[in-house]
């Protein structure tokens, strides 16, 4: 990911409205997300960049994207993301469903919900309308969580469960499909680099202003599509998870979300051998290793903090997930680096060595982030969109 109002109630996760039921397994693994973009990759950063060390380097190396086709830890954050945000609807919108709300009405707040995250990731990328329109970016990390999501919720309103599996596989299938056949004028069908996919080529033609990259754009129009999947798999997850533990227990609930994780992981390691694993093309077999390795962590976290009750750790980054929306927006619009050079400014000066000094900066940039998160969490001030 390259990027107020007050509420009694807090965030359950982007996009979504306050759930009936809480899970402190989904908060914290919202805030364990958030941590990295929020500074946390960069201890591993700067620790390659001043020391040199063989064990900094490989962890900073699992913190830069690909340039292409290929897969790396940092790839995961962006879809983890938009797979919490589908694990918190059937705990919100399913629980309005059941006390019978209007299925338009609901439709009418998601559509808008999504509409302003657009807006918000517009004016994250150009700010409040200053550039000029064929300057602007309009595709953004927030306008894909606003439409992915948006879509995702529709189908859960207003399709039955097996029409959502059908949703989930026709949507893979189809943009399989779309991409290996559909020719681009001048390349052919099937071509899938930058200058000759048919997700650049249909950005080039429909998405005003400019591209992140000129020819592609990696939160394009397209490539939106199969996000919509990362979107539906959160909500089977939070389906399951919000079940009667009649029907499935938690020590159950854990298995299966294991046991779906590691099936979406073998189909999609087995699909990138003829359909490459690519974050800037959003591709089929990218959706689902991201989506099982979500999975995986979902699992981990729920059977830890849920089911085995181990919480004491969690509030670090329950305050750092309950803000999500807040701290992505903040950097842009708060200069948090002046706080650290007040506060920490000499202390970090004094001491000696540059591994030091650089790994400090972080720690105390991140420390001044927290604080701000902790300080509207006890105040219960969350960005609700």
């Amino acid at each position: 990911m390259h990027q107020t109002s007050t509420v009694t109630t807090a965030e359950p996760a982007v996009a979504q409205p306050a759930p009936v039921r809480r899970l402190v397994s989904l908060d914290t693994l919202r805030g364990f997300d958030m941590f990295w973009i929020m500074g946390g990759e960069e201890i591993f950063h700067v620790l390659a960049k001043t020391t040199g060390w063989a064990w900094a380097i490989f962890m900073a190396e699992q913190f830069v994207h690909p340039d292409w086709n290929g897969f790396s830890p940092y790839d995961l954050i962006f879809p983890l993301f938009l797979f919490m945000a589908g694990v918190s609807t059937p705990f919100s919108i399913g629980s309005r469903l059941e006390k019978g709300a209007s299925k338009s009405e609901l439709a009418r707040k998601i559509i808008t919900r999504g509409l302003v995250l657009v807006l918000l990731g517009i004016i994250y990328n150009n700010g409040l309308f200053t550039t000029p329109i064929h300057e602007m970016r309009f595709p953004s990390v927030l306008a894909r969580i606003g439409m992915a999501g948006m879509f995702a919720q529709l189908i859960y309103v207003y399709a039955g469960r097996r029409a959502q599996y059908g949703w989930f596989a026709g949507i893979l299938l189809g943009y399989w499909a779309m991409l290996m056949l559909i020719p681009v004028p001048g390349c052919g069908a099937g071509v899938l680099t930058m200058e000759c996919s048919l997700v650049g080529y249909v950005d080039r033609l429909l998405v005003p202003g400019h591209l992140y990259k000129t020819v592609h754009d990696p939160e394009g129009l397209m490539s939106t599509v199969p996000a919509i999947a990362n979107a539906l798999l959160g909500i089977f997850a939070g389906t399951l998870l919000r079940s009667d533990g009649r029907t499935f227990g938690q020590e159950r609930k854990t298995v299966l979300l294991v046991l779906a994780g590691a099936a979406c992981l073998i189909v999609g390691w087995a699909w990138s051998f003829v359909f490459p694993l690519n974050k800037n093309l959003w591709t089929s077999s990218f959706m689902l290793v991201t989506g099982g390795l979500s999975l995986l962590l979902l699992a981990l976290f729920y059977w830890v903090i849920d089911v085995k009750q181990i919480k004491r750790w969690t509030t670090f980054f329950v305050v750092i997930g309950m803000n999500s929306i807040l701290i992505y927006l903040a950097g842009d619009f708060i200069d948090f680096e002046h706080t650290v050079k007040y506060l920490f400014g000499g202390l970090i000066s004094f001491l000696s060595s540059e591994p030091a000094k650089a790994v400090a900066g972080v720690l105390a940039l991140l420390a001044v982030k927290w604080a701000f998160l902790y300080f509207l969490y006890r105040k219960k001030v969350f960005l609700r969109v």
